[in-house]
């Protein structure tokens, strides 16, 4: 049976809110550094498949594919990361299952805010739904998978062979690594490289080389175990 006693309150906050470690930090650069990559790689590309993803589904980009005032979206989901690590939570970030609040009709900022204001509620009820086994939730993750990959249809596979492999590696790679980021970054590398190897590099743009400098960089680490 689940129980409430001592459910709602915010006194394990002292325990971890604002503790930063500074002289840590300073001590150990070079681990500071690679955990801060780290945690950039996977909030930034999360936060841009989960964007791009809910967007699509909510026919909110334009006819580029592009998402109009993106930088608000950015700036909540990094208001949020920043707030969520100040009181020593885990990353705060946006969740590629709001795609079923969205195919429910969800589209406005009120149904977000009425959302945030369900969620305070569930603290107070939070051993109750901590009480429902995984099991059961399994088939509300299982819709969100289908809803995503409801996208594939728009891919032109017929096209250019750098955007038809670069979307296949990162559909294979998401549920493979359990990982959106890790499916985006296996993506752009296998598209700059097709586009370098196939003689059309100069449809590779300064941004992209830079990225994907930096994913080789994060695939190095992986391997080496630095990170």
């Amino acid at each position: 049976m689940p129980s409430f006693e001592g459910s709602f309150g915010f006194s394990g906050l002292g325990d971890t809110a604002f503790k930063f470690n500074f002289a840590w930090a300073a001590d150990h650069i070079v681990q500071f550094i690679a955990i801060v990559f780290s945690f950039l790689f996977m909030d930034l590309f999360d936060t841009v498949g989960t964007v791009v993803g809910v967007a699509d589904k909510a026919n909110l980009l334009d006819e580029n594919g592009n998402l109009p005032k993106a930088g608000r979206v950015f700036m909540a989901d990094a208001v949020g990361t920043t707030v969520g690590a100040c009181l020593g939570t885990s990353t705060v970030s946006s969740f590629v299952e709001s795609s079923t609040g969205v195919a429910a009709g969800g589209r406005t900022g009120l149904t977000a805010i009425t959302t945030g204001a369900l969620f305070l509620v569930s603290i107070v009820l939070s051993p109750l739904f901590l009480a429902i086994p995984s099991f059961a939730t399994a088939p509300a993750l299982i819709y969100v998978g289908m809803l995503m990959f409801s996208s594939c249809k728009k891919i032109e596979f017929e096209k250019d062979t750098a955007d038809t492999v670069s979307a296949y590696m990162s559909i294979v790679m998401m549920p493979l690594t359990y990982s959106i980021a890790n499916g985006i970054m296996f993506g752009v590398l296998s598209w700059v490289l097709i586009k370098v190897f196939t003689g059309k590099a100069k449809q590779v743009s300064p941004i992209m080389y830079g990225i994907f400098v930096l994913f080789v960089l994060r695939v190095a680490a992986l391997v080496t175990g630095f990170m």
